[in-house]
């Protein structure tokens, strides 16, 4: 495609210099980390040294003060590697954990925090989601109690990707049991090897394996009160507020891998030969991947003007919501189509094309539930 009206040239530098290092430093290497279930810490400290981890927030940190649009060019590229683990691992730190810190952080906590997020040395979960609460935050059951000076926190977080491997936590509790419904809820930052704090186990997935994914458990784990994270009470509206930015890069990261198995697929029809002809020869399989790309593109428009609105200071809930519905849906119309013209290689874990299978699926329900999202933009029509 050509230039978009929403990207300046630092922009662009900015896609070639994270699609350059994917292609030396990740797809060469990511089919050993989908066996190993994470990707290396080298890799993770690399990317910071070369800026990718501060590209939203301030220079006084190490960061390079971008916008949106920035993100989703990162989100769009780490989902060209076709490693969805590799992809959100990276976008966990960058764009759903850390900015709970970057946003509602003391000067304290962020000068303590803030550098080593940026340079990779740190790397940050959030925790929202619980076994029986997922996109239902007001039906969170994990309490912190005040203690003197400190907070007392029992309960259990559920899918919490870089939950095994991960320094730094933000994790919400409910600290008014009284208080109904998502009121009352408080954000806390927790260090690993906290006294009471443990990852209890490792969840075996379906797809995104070269991501580490836990269950969260807080067993009277104590924190001082230094470590709230923003207001007492008010942590509902900080989630709230970092679930736009996080599901904006999940449809971005979904467009990257659409856009990606369409490209694989048309170097392969173009190859594969069947019944005297290739397959692109073959007038139905040129039409769906057509009618699929122009889709794919659409998705990407309604990405870019979304994270644009935002970058902007523009109210965009609908339109967020939007894109987390149409991009997770399509994603997995989109590498169903292409799993099918590969045929039977398509089915075989050694191809490409599997494993974006099996990532794609968890893009409808992860971050936001498709029918969660429809019904965020039905209240605002």
């Amino acid at each position: 495609m050509q230039d978009n009206i929403y990207f300046s040239q630092e922009h662009n530098m900015l896609r070639d210099q994270i699609r350059r290092f994917i292609k030396e430093n990740i797809e060469p290497y990511g089919e050993n980390w989908e066996t190993e279930g994470l990707t290396p810490r080298k890799v993770l400290r690399d990317m910071g040294d070369l800026g990718f981890f501060g590209i939203r927030y301030p220079e006084h940190y190490g960061g390079s003060s971008l916008d949106t649009l920035a993100s989703v060019i990162l989100a769009e590229e780490v989902g060209r590697s076709t490693f969805g683990g590799f992809a959100v691992t990276v976008l966990v730190h960058t764009d759903m954990a850390s900015p709970h810190l970057a946003n509602s952080g003391s000067a304290e906590q962020l000068d303590k925090y803030m550098p080593g997020i940026i340079s990779g040395d740190i790397i940050t979960a959030v925790g929202v989601s619980e076994p029986d609460a997922g996109s239902d935050v007001a039906g969170m059951k994990t309490r912190a109690i005040k203690d003197g000076d400190d907070w007392i926190i029992n309960g259990s977080k559920m899918y919490i990707t870089n939950g095994v491997h991960g320094d730094l936590f933000l994790i919400a509790a409910k600290t008014d049991l009284a208080a109904k419904g998502s009121h009352g809820i408080t954000m806390f930052i927790i260090e690993k090897d906290t006294p009471g704090f443990a990852a209890s186990r490792a969840l075996n997935k379906m797809g995104w394996l070269s991501s580490d994914t836990a269950e969260l458990i807080f067993d009277n784990c104590r924190v001082p009160n230094s470590n709230v994270l923003g207001e007492v009470n008010k942590g509902f509206y900080a989630i709230m507020q970092n679930f736009q930015n996080e599901r904006t890069v999940l449809g971005a990261q979904a467009m990257g891998e659409a856009q990606k198995a369409i490209e694989i697929t048309i170097d392969y029809v173009r190859e594969r030969k069947a019944f005297g002809a290739t397959l692109w020869d073959k007038q139905t399989i040129r039409q769906r991947l057509s009618k699929r790309l122009a889709e794919v593109e659409a998705g990407r428009q309604l990405v870019y003007h979304a994270a644009w609105l935002d970058s902007k200071g523009i109210e965009c809930v609908k339109e967020v919501s939007m894109v987390k519905a149409y991009c997770g849906e399509l994603v997995n119309r989109v590498i169903y189509d292409c799993q099918q013209f590969h045929g039977g290689f398509g089915y075989i874990r050694e191809s490409i094309i599997e494993r974006m299978a099996r990532d794609a699926r968890i893009h409808s329900v992860g971050g936001g539930a498709t029918e969660v999202m429809l019904e965020e933009v039905a209240k605002r029509i």
